[in-house]
């Protein structure tokens, strides 16, 4: 009899761990979808592409450029505004970088090659804590005939670290974030354990 109930507890124990780890991925996003990292052609663009994303701590973002044409430097808010490289944070200038966003706030990316920044290669972004699932949900468009942009999902390896890691290409639909179905997918696993030691 205990030899069973130590199976299912060992049991109980790798299916929680699946789904925890599982749901500390982020999704992984495309800077600028097919376009990618570059001068674009406006200075809107790379706003208008992250006010259709919704951003959570554990997300990826892609910068897809050609190394020794562009980089992805993070910098200040202040520095954000008036396209100053003078002291990054942090840059990158191996392509393409994969850069996690690993905390909520904002952050704040620009090109730091001469030129480029002001010319509106330049990305802000607003990162939610996972668990906001009222915050998925997106707001109904101006008129019923206005048809929403959506970008394809693929699956990726989750990064390790807060740091670059290797590159990658997926960018999800937004509002789509296993982080944030933390609840949900534990409620169901917490009732079949339960269920999986009483029938031991």
């Amino acid at each position: 009899m205990s030899g069973k109930i130590t199976m299912a507890m060992a049991a109980l124990f790798v299916v929680l761990a699946a789904n925890v780890l599982q749901s500390a991925n982020g999704a992984t996003y495309t800077v600028g979808d097919s376009t990618g990292w570059i001068i674009p052609p406006n200075n809107d663009f790379y706003d208008d592409w992250a006010d259709k994303k919704l951003f959570v701590v554990g997300d990826v973002l892609v910068f897809n450029f050609t190394t020794g044409q562009h980089n992805v430097a993070e910098v200040t808010e202040t520095a954000y505004d008036a396209c100053n490289t003078a002291n990054t944070i942090s840059t990158v200038s191996t392509g393409p970088a994969r850069i996690t966003l690993n905390r909520t706030g904002e952050f704040h990316f620009i090109c730091a090659v001469p030129g480029h920044c002001s010319g509106g290669q330049k990305l802000n972004v607003e990162v939610r804590n996972g668990n906001n699932s009222t915050a998925a949900v997106p707001a109904p468009g101006p008129s019923p005939t206005t048809t929403p942009v959506a970008t394809s999902p693929t699956t990726s390896t989750p990064p390790t670290a807060a740091t670059p890691t290797s590159p990658g290409t997926s960018s999800p639909p937004p509002g789509t974030n296993s982080a944030s179905s933390l609840v949900s997918t534990l409620s169901p696993v917490f009732f079949m354990a339960i269920a999986l030691v009483l029938m031991c």
